[in-house]
Formats: C-alpha cells, sequence, structure tokens
C-alpha cells in the first residue's frame, strides 16, 4: 500500500509551493513504513527540478538532527525506532508479555516500549539482558512491536543441534530455533556422527565454509534427536549451563576424606532423622524435636546440615566450579549439581546409620511458635533413618511402616507437635500464600514421559519447610549479632502500580482489597481466600503472582515480603546452593569455630556474588522450565487433535498463554486463530476484547482448546480456541468504547488493536464488502 500524506499537504494539479518541513515531517511519521525521497516526491506529486529542491530540504532535516537515516536510504523521524534494529531485552511485564529497548537511543526523553512478539516455534525465550535483531513496528504513542529476525547472540563455545549429511560433509541444525542458520561439518570434523543425532559442536575458529555457512566440529554425540532422554541436554546447553567439572576440581573431591570428630559436639545418640522426596539421592538436612521441659507447650529444636564448608575450602578449584555454577540444575530426568557426586551423594550426604560432620542450629520456640533463643555449632552426627514424605505422613496418619513405624513415637510425633506450634506463628506473621498447583512429570524407565501428576502437598511437606524456615531466620539474626557479612536472602515489597491495577480489577468483579500505604501479604492471602471456589480464582492467583518481585541474594537486609519476615537468609542446602555455603562460613568465621570460616576480606565481594549467584538461580529456573516444557510437548505430541480444558494464563498483544488442566501445559491460542476481529488489548483489565462484535477473553477465564501444535525439540505448543455452536458462544459482549484506561498509564487502550486473521464467525453486513484492515 502506498504511503499517502496529509489530506492538507496533498497539491493540486497546478503548480503550488513545495511542502513545508513539517508537513514533510508529519508525512514521514505517520508513513506505515519506511520512506525515502522517492516516495515523498511521488506522495506530494513533486517532479523536475523541484527534486532538488526537496532534496536540500531533507538534507537540512538531517543536519537539524530531524531525521535519522535506515538502510537503503530511508528516513525516519529523528527519536523514532528504524524499521529493523538491534533491541535488548528489559524483562516482562504483568501480563507476561517480553519488553525491550533500543540497544543504542540518541533521542530525547525515555526510549520507547517495545513489546516482543512470541516465536511459537521455540519456548527457549529471550531472557533480561539477551540481545536480537528485529522488525520493528510502531502501534502507537511511544510504543513498538517487535518480530525478532535472529538472536545476537554470545561467543559460543559450545553449540547444540540436530545431525545431518550434506553432500560435502555434514550440516548441524541448531535447536534454538532462532539460530537462522546451519552449521557446516567437513568430513574430518564429524566425529562419526550419524543422521538424526543430537550432538554438540563447537565452531572452528574464523572457518568459513566456502559457501557461506560457518564452520564446527562435532565434539559430542549426544544420541538420537527422538530419545526423550535428550530433551533435558537441550536445555543445559541452550543456557550454558556447566555440566562438567574441572579436571583439578575432580581431582579435589576425590582427595576428600571424613572430616575429624576433633571438637565437634556428639549428636549420634540423638535420632536425627532425614526426610526428602522418594526419588532423592542427597539428604543434605535432618530434624529433631522434642517437648521443652522449661516451659508448657514450648519446644527444643535440632536442624543438622551437612559441612560442606569443611570440605569446599575458600577460593579452591572446588570453591570456583561452585560459585560459577551457583546451585544444583534439577530436570525431571537428571540433575546437574554444584558440587561433584563423590561430595554431594557422598561425604555431605546424611546416609542413615553412617557418622557425617554437619553444621547444627539448636532452637528453642515457644507454644506459640516464636524463636526465643538459638545457637549454631559444628557437630558429627548419625542419621536414625531416611525416610519420605509419604512414609512420614501414612505414620502420622495411623499407618506406619516398616521403617517409620519404630520412630513414630520417638522422633515423628514431636516433630509434628513442633509443627504446629511453628504454623501458629507463620499465620500470626500472614504471610503470602499461593497455590500454585504444580505438577510433577514421571518418567518411565525408557526415558519418555509415562504421566505427569498434581504434586502433592502434605503436611510433612509443610513440616519440613518450617523447620528450615525457622534455622534461616536463626541463621540470619546470628550473623547480624556477630556483625559478620551476611548473605540475605530478600523479596522486596510489589510493585505500587500493579498492586493498584489488582485492587482495580478485583473490585469489578466484587472482591475487595483494602487500601493502605503499605500492603502486607495476609492482605493478598486473605484475598486469595475469599476468590477461593469461584470463577475469578485463578485470576486473582496469576495476578497476585505478577505483582511480586523477584526473590534475590544480597548482603543488604530488607526482609522477606513473602514470608513476612524481617530477618532472612538460606543456611539449610549448601549441597546444592553457594548461597547456603557463604552463610555457614560467616558463622565459622563469626563464632571462631575451625577451619572453613569465610576469610576477613570476603563481604567486600557479597554484593558482586549475591548479583552472580541470583543470575545462576534465574539461569536454572530458565532450564528446569525449558525441560519441562520439552518433556511436556513429547507427552503430548501424539494427542494432536485432542479437545482439552484449560486457563487463561497470560493475556497479551500476540495471544492467550493457556494453562492445561491435565498436563500444567502451558499453550499459545495466538491472536491469529482467534475468532475474525480487531482486539483491543486492555492492560488494566488483563483481557482482550473485540472492537466488531465485543468478544472479550480474560486472564484466569476457563476455555475449551484443541492441541494444535507440540514441538519436543523446541517445547513449544500451539492450540485453537474451540468455540460453541452458533453465533452465540455464551461469552461476555463488551462495548470497547467504555473500556477503562489502564491504572498505570491512563493511556486510552482502544489505539492499540490487534487483527486477527481468520475467516468470520460472524456474518458480513448486507450490501457492503467486507473492508480489510491493515
Amino acid at each position: 500500500m502506498k504511503p499517502k500524506p496529509p489530506k492538507s499537504a496533498r497539491r493540486s494539479s497546478g503548480k503550488s509551493p513545495l511542502p513545508s518541513r513539517d508537513k514533510i515531517l508529519e508525512f514521514i511519521r505517520e508513513s506505515p513504513t519506511p520512506v525515502g525521497k522517492r516516495e515523498i516526491a511521488r506522495a506530494f506529486q513533486i517532479k523536475g527540478a523541484d527534486r532538488i529542491a526537496l532534496k536540500a530540504i531533507l538534507k537540512d532535516l538531517r543536519q537539524d538532527g530531524h531525521l535519522g537515516r535506515e538502510p537503503g536510504r530511508k528516513l525516519t523521524p529523528r527519536g523514532e525506532l528504524p524499521s529493523v534494529a538491534v533491541i535488548q531485552v528489559t524483562g516482562i511485564d504483568e501480563d507476561g508479555e517480553l519488553l525491550a529497548r533500543p540497544a543504542i537511543w540518541e533521542g530525547e526523553g525515555q526510549a520507547p516500549v517495545i513489546y516482543v512478539a512470541p516465536d511459537t516455534r521455540s519456548r527457549a525465550a529471550l531472557a533480561a539482558g539477551d540481545r536480537a535483531l528485529a522488525k520493528l513496528t510502531r502501534v502507537g504513542g511511544n510504543a513498538y512491536e517487535a518480530r525478532v529476525i535472529r538472536r545476537i547472540a554470545k561467543v559460543e563455545k559450545r553449540i547444540l543441534g540436530v545431525f545431518e549429511v550434506a553432500e560435502r560433509g555434514g550440516l548441524i541444525r541448531p535447536t534454538d530455533k532462532r539460530t537462522k542458520h546451519d552449521l557446516a561439518v567437513r568430513r574430518e570434523d564429524m566425529g562419526g556422527a550419524q543422521p538424526g543425532e543430537l550432538v554438540a559442536a563447537e565452531l572452528r575458529p574464523g572457518g568459513r565454509h566456502r559457501l557461506g555457512p560457518r564452520e564446527a566440529r562435532v565434539t559430542e554425540r549426544l544420541g538420537d534427536v527422538s530419545d526423550p532422554r535428550n530433551l533435558s541436554l537441550v536445555a543445559v546447553y541452550e543456557h550454558d549451563i556447566p555440566l562438567d567439572f574441572p579436571p583439578e576440581a575432580l581431582a579435589e573431591a576425590e582427595r576428600v576424606a571424613a572430616a575429624p570428630a576433633g571438637k565437634r559436639e556428639d549428636l549420634r545418640a540423638v535420632p536425627l532423622i532425614t526426610i526428602d522426596g522418594a526419588d532423592a539421592r542427597d539428604f543434605d538436612d535432618a530434624v529433631w524435636a522434642e517437648a521443652d521441659p522449661s516451659s508448657p507447650g514450648a519446644w527444643h529444636l535440632l536442624v543438622a546440615i551437612a559441612d560442606v564448608s569443611w570440605y569446599v575450602r575458600p577460593d579452591g578449584p572446588l570453591d570456583r566450579a561452585a560459585y560459577e555454577r551457583g546451585n544444583s540444575v534439577y530436570f525431571p530426568d537428571r540433575v546437574v549439581p554444584m558440587l561433584p557426586e563423590v561430595l554431594s551423594n557422598g561425604w555431605c550426604s546424611l546416609r542413615p546409620n553412617e557418622d557425617r560432620a554437619c553444621m547444627v542450629a539448636e532452637m528453642w520456640i515457644s507454644a506459640e511458635g516464636e524463636l526465643r533463643k538459638y545457637r549454631f555449632g559444628r557437630a558429627v552426627m548419625r542419621s536414625a533413618a531416611r525416610l519420605t514424605y509419604e512414609e512420614v505422613q501414612a505414620a502420622r496418619d495411623g499407618h506406619p511402616g516398616e521403617t517409620a513405624g519404630p520412630l513414630l513415637k520417638p522422633a515423628i510425633e514431636p516433630l509434628y507437635g513442633a509443627y504446629e506450634s511453628l504454623l501458629k506463628a507463620r499465620r500470626k506473621r500472614g504471610t503470602l500464600e499461593l497455590d500454585l498447583g504444580e505438577r510433577q512429570i514421571v518418567m518411565a524407565e525408557d526415558g519418555s514421559v509415562d504421566s505427569i501428576e498434581k504434586r502433592t502437598r502434605l503436611d510433612s511437606h509443610r513440616l519440613i519447610e518450617e523447620f528450615m524456615i525457622t534455622a534461616n531466620i536463626a541463621a540470619a539474626k546470628r550473623l547480624e549479632a556477630l556483625h559478620q557479612p551476611c548473605m540475605y536472602r530478600i523479596h522486596d515489597q510489589p510493585d505500587p502500580v500493579k498492586i493498584e491495577a489488582l485492587r482495580e480489577v478485583m473490585a469489578s468483579i466484587g472482591l475487595r482489597l483494602a487500601r493502605g500505604q503499605v500492603i502486607r501479604p495476609g492482605a493478598l492471602t486473605a484475598l486469595l481466600e475469599k476468590a477461593k471456589g469461584t470463577p475469578a480464582a485463578a485470576m486473582a492467583s496469576g495476578l497476585v503472582l505478577r505483582a511480586q518481585s523477584q526473590a534475590v541474594y544480597s548482603p543488604g537486609n530488607i526482609g522477606h515480603f513473602g514470608l513476612a519476615l524481617t530477618h532472612y537468609a538460606h543456611f539449610t542446602s549448601p549441597i546444592r546452593r553457594y548461597a547456603d555455603l557463604l552463610v555457614h562460613r560467616a558463622l565459622i568465621a563469626g563464632l571462631k569455630l575451625g577451619a572453613g570460616a569465610l576469610a576477613a576480606d570476603a563481604g567486600a565481594r557479597f554484593a558482586a556474588a549475591g548479583e552472580h549467584i541470583s543470575a545462576t538461580e534465574r539461569r536454572a529456573s530458565a532450564a528446569e522450565r525449558d525441560a519441562t516444557d520439552r518433556l511436556t510437548a513429547s507427552f503430548l505430541a501424539n494427542k494432536i487433535g485432542a479437545i482439552v480444558q484449560g486457563s487463561v494464563n497470560g493475556v497479551t498483544r500476540f495471544g492467550l498463554f493457556v494453562t492445561l488442566d491435565d498436563s500444567g501445559a502451558d499453550g499459545l491460542i495466538p491472536i491469529s486463530r482467534l475468532p475474525d476481529d480487531f482486539y483491543i488489548h486492555d492492560e488494566g483489565a488483563h483481557c482482550l476484547v473485540g472492537r466488531r462484535w465485543g468478544r472479550r477473553y480474560s486472564l484466569g477465564e476457563r476455555l475449551s482448546v484443541r492441541l494444535r501444535e507440540a514441538n519436543p525439540l523446541t517445547g513449544g505448543i500451539v492450540l485453537d480456541l474451540v468455540e460453541s455452536d452458533g453465533e452465540e458462544d455464551g461469552r461476555e459482549k463488551v462495548n470497547p468504547a467504555r473500556l477503562p484506561k489502564t491504572a498505570s498509564s491512563g493511556k486510552d487502550l482502544t489505539k492499540r488493536p490487534v487483527k486477527a486473521r481468520r475467516k468470520p464467525t460472524a456474518p458480513k453486513a448486507r450490501g457492503k464488502k467486507r473492508k480489510k484492515h491493515r
């Protein structure tokens, strides 16, 4: 479609002056596509010698800073973005939309907001900090839509892809679908790879195939791409998670021997027990409780944690490897540990009936669960039993098994007694309680997905959680009292703008969130309780979750909003979290407990360490999600065409994200698959509304969908909306003109329509040809 000038600027057939500078700028600004001198001359009917004058005007506009250049001699108003540009991802908004900014911004004022369209071919989404080359389209105001052309990758040492035979050797098709080009492999670099195999490769330095593609060398054959056991490997490589330990770290781990008892406290006679999942292989915490005779209803607790700091000394090869990883990464079919297996499953695992070195938190709580006093020390212990959550809960419910039965009276019942007191304190604090409905992928022996089940949450799970939280509180408070550096686990207050939007949406459906200067987690939990059992329950949970800040590690303490705590640090899992190891070392230094203490100058590096391990935690979470998505897609791949139920968990300009009931999978209904209409994205109300027919799709809404695509290699799931028969589908119809302005910006959202291109589901107007909008 040819761009047209503003009506006031159009020239008559007769001789008239050249358009003014303002008219030219208005035309360039309003053009839906980039324009150059030729398009301007054609639009304003400028011919002959007037073209020279036009060229001079455009030159003056560029020199004055009003215009910038695009590739192909196209022009763009200064302060506006070109049609193709490099963008940098900044994060996601409350609706789950990916946000970005220009990688280079030379305009005045705030840089435009860029909404990144999702790539349905891959779930390995861009993350904060990633850069990409993208095609940009202005969508109104100071906002743009970006469609990624290709990711601008970091310098990769390794690449994952599917190997195929080519005429002059082989090709590797990268699993990251944003990598648009295949890699050429010479015959001598194929490493025996067979067609259809998943391979790891490295780029040849500066090497290029004669026909153009970069060249790579196969370094590892990972197996058939159709084998679901390889799907989690894709996530490992895509997120650059270290898989192999350096030889020097492995050598140090192999030299490890049992820690001497020395001056350690002897707890081997105390019936400490470990309680973990049935498939757990590392047991890094053990618990014990007894009634405190000094106060009726009070309890005396022990939480023993593997003494990792004895084996992993500061700045050694093991320590450097653990710091690089930051944490263990847990996939449904494998674990990428923070420490080598000889430690994580050996000397640092509290196996039953074996002596193990530990750090112990000894605590005394009141009948109301308040932490009265505490102390920390080094000890040697011997676990009385390795129990599962299910075994402990069954024993508590009157069905003790062979292992748990003898421990019911001396160990399990006191634990539940202390737990009930801790639960009182939790309720009194008013914590944020989110039921996220987690799913568990059950793997078959052949590595395929056997089933996807809802993860059951028992009181035994909550018991261990409360014991660990109490020990973590005590550790943070003790370090503060010792004036030692502490790596706090902090969770900031929710964004007030998001809370206000939540309040308005909840008010529209009859649920009130009290106003106040500071929002309390208990108030959000009360809101969720009111919504429980109503059609708005899923929407309320989604909005409350989106309003939350992200918990991070920091040496600066601001408290933990979700747990309603003033002091909190991670102490209980040094096998799998580097933050906990730092806390152990700080306690050892402050209490003068011997070797493995924090170095005197380590506190100066805590801020950088906090940022690093927060980033590795986010990396692990993203990799775990991607692997779960891929395995879920492999489970659903043979169910294409099935009609299933789900709830909308995200509303974006590009479509609806739906969580399926049975599998917990997240799939996308692209906006192009919605009934034909212009859809208005109401950010404040978290919904899409059809401008013409008034259909409304809202966060938390229940939908019937048909499974259209499930790609195990990328984890992408695409859905189709299944509507009821007839023109009226029972859906609420809305007058778009009455849509509210968003609470956060006050922008008129009717100016951000999105077109769904599909055959109409409503009748055409009689006697009129249906008009296409673009």
